[in-house]
């Protein structure tokens, strides 16, 4: 039976969403069970009655006005902590929360603890693309680092290898390095030492340098890069999308006749892209390099992201990614 640590009490919908896709989850995965932590009074009246949902009361929040580092040190009672030192004492698999990213990264490496051997965690969102043969994206790392060192880069590239052929069933993922020039003598002195790095590892395969315009072609399976950088071009996505959707509902509003009409004959196509870039169907970012699987939903995460990124987390705790990451750096 797998347990997932649900912090109920994160995200901006919380505890309704999160509470509603356990309440859907409980029948669609019988392998599972939850522990849910938060506000029981809150939580109580949403919930369903199962002997395979447990509720742990607690009495503090974490939100994102909080110092992430001071809040997971002082706030012991809060529903991000608890559950996050159940996933740490045995209790529990995996940690679920679509709470502070500063606070959950900060209670993965302080509490769930990190893999021996390797120097910093990783945050890994998994990106559509628009390729139908390859239609997975990992970026790696998206903001869990802002300062980052080549070795890093390296040791995310191998997290994310085992990520993408256990869990997304890659046979042989390619990995590129985000540059501003796909030449290897191009780019800052970090991407070159990281170039070199990644090019006398055996266990991936290396592809070189990627630039940004072509992230979502399909010609990668991986990419690696500073936090930095990650977390700037997944927002720059996430923006694109967004404004992309808005610039069509208001050209289609606004149009005349004709443009309605041409609305209508493609509504149904554009819907289909459209969903296909929505990333919220891949679950949630996974923080790689801890003990145990910790995920981030998204914070304005509806009931189905947060039932897909449930759906995720079985996953990833059933394909043993972290145990085969945690094989490879303790050889």
């Amino acid at each position: 039976m797998i347990t997932i640590a649900i912090d109920a009490m994160g995200g901006d919908h919380a505890p309704q969403v999160p509470i509603q896709a356990v309440n859907q989850a409980i029948d669609k995965y019988p392998q599972v069970q939850f522990k849910v932590y938060g506000d029981q009074t809150k939580i109580t009246p949403l919930i369903r009655t199962d002997q395979r949902i447990e509720v742990i009361h607690c009495d503090g929040i974490i939100d994102n006005e909080d110092d992430p580092v001071r809040a997971v040190r002082t706030k012991k009672e809060s529903s991000m902590v608890k559950a996050a030192r159940a996933v740490k004492d045995g209790e529990a698999d995996v940690l679920l929360s679509a709470g502070s990213t500063g606070a959950l990264l900060t209670a993965g490496l302080l509490i769930v603890g990190r893999i021996p051997g390797i120097d910093r965690p990783g945050l890994m969102p998994v990106i559509p693309t628009i390729s139908s043969e390859h239609p997975h994206l990992i970026l790696m790392d998206a903001g869990a680092n802002a300062d980052t060192k080549p070795i890093n880069i390296q040791q995310f590239a191998v997290m994310a290898n085992v990520y993408a052929r256990r869990v997304l069933n890659i046979e042989r993922p390619r990995v590129g390095l985000i540059n501003n020039g796909t030449e290897a003598s191009k780019g800052s002195q970090l991407s070159k030492e990281a170039y070199t790095l990644l090019s006398e590892l055996d266990s991936i395969h290396f592809v070189g340098n990627i630039e940004a315009k072509n992230l979502l072609s399909g010609e990668i399976d991986i990419a690696v890069t500073d936090g930095f950088t990650g977390n700037a071009i997944l927002k720059t996505l996430e923006g694109t999308v967004k404004s992309l959707v808005s610039l069509l509902k208001s050209t289609f509003k606004s149009g005349n006749l004709s443009t309605k009409i041409g609305a209508f004959l493609i509504k149904n196509p554009l819907k289909n892209t459209l969903e296909n870039l929505d990333d919220s169907k891949q679950g949630g970012a996974v923080l790689l390099g801890v003990k145990a699987p910790v995920i981030k939903a998204h914070g304005s995460a509806d009931e189905e992201a947060y039932i897909n990124a449930i759906r995720q987390s079985i996953h990833v705790i059933e394909s043993q990614a972290v145990v085969q990451i945690t094989n490879y750096f303790s050889d």
